[in-house]
C-alpha cells in the first residue's frame, strides 16, 4: 500500500466539517487517556527515583538526580494538554470555517445588490423622495416634529 491509499479515508473525513469534529474528539479522548496514564508514571517514576538512594550519597542527592526526569515528564504532559486544547480549537475553527462559506453566496447575492443599486440610484432616490414626502405629510398634520425652532433664537419669549 502506499501512502495516498492511507490517507484516502482522511479525505473524506476532511471534506465534512461533522465527520472532522468527530475524529478530532475521538483523537482527544485518546490523547486524554494517553495524559492519564502519563500522569500516573510520572508520579511513579517520582516516587522511585527520589527512593532510589546510592551509598555514600548526601541528603538530597536522589532529590537532585531526579530533577531533570520529572521536568522532562512535566514539559510532555503540558505539551499534550497544549495539543488537546489546540484539537478542540481546530474543530471550532473548522465549524466556523464551514458556516461561513455556507453563508457567502447570500453575502455574495447582497453586495451584488448594492452594486446595483449604486449603479441605478435614480429608482432609489425616486423611492426615498416618496417616502419623504409622506413623512413630512404626517408631521405636518400633527404639528409636532424636530422641524420647528431650528434654534433657541428662534423661538418666541413666553415668560420674561
Amino acid at each position: 500500500m502506499s501512502s495516498t491509499d492511507d490517507e484516502s479515508p482522511l479525505r473524506g473525513v476532511a471534506q465534512s466539517a461533522e465527520a472532522t469534529a468527530t475524529y478530532l474528539t475521538d483523537i482527544q479522548h485518546v490523547l486524554m487517556n494517553i495524559g492519564r496514564q502519563l500522569e500516573t508514571l510520572q508520579h511513579e517514576t517520582r516516587v522511585h527515583l527520589r527512593g532510589t538512594h546510592v551509598e555514600g550519597d548526601r541528603w538530597k542527592e536522589a532529590h537532585l538526580r531526579a530533577l531533570p526526569v520529572e521536568a522532562a515528564m512535566k514539559k510532555t504532559l503540558r505539551d499534550l494538554k497544549k495539543a488537546v486544547d489546540d484539537l478542540e480549537r481546530v474543530t471550532f475553527k473548522r465549524r466556523a470555517h464551514q458556516e461561513k462559506v455556507n453563508a457567502l453566496p447570500a453575502i455574495r447575492k447582497e453586495k451584488q445588490l448594492v452594486k446595483a443599486r449604486k449603479k441605478n440610484p435614480t429608482q432609489i432616490q425616486a423611492a426615498l423622495q416618496n417616502s419623504s414626502e409622506s413623512t413630512q405629510r404626517v408631521s405636518a398634520a400633527t404639528g409636532m416634529g424636530y422641524g420647528n425652532p431650528t434654534s433657541i433664537h428662534d423661538m418666541k419669549r413666553k415668560s420674561a
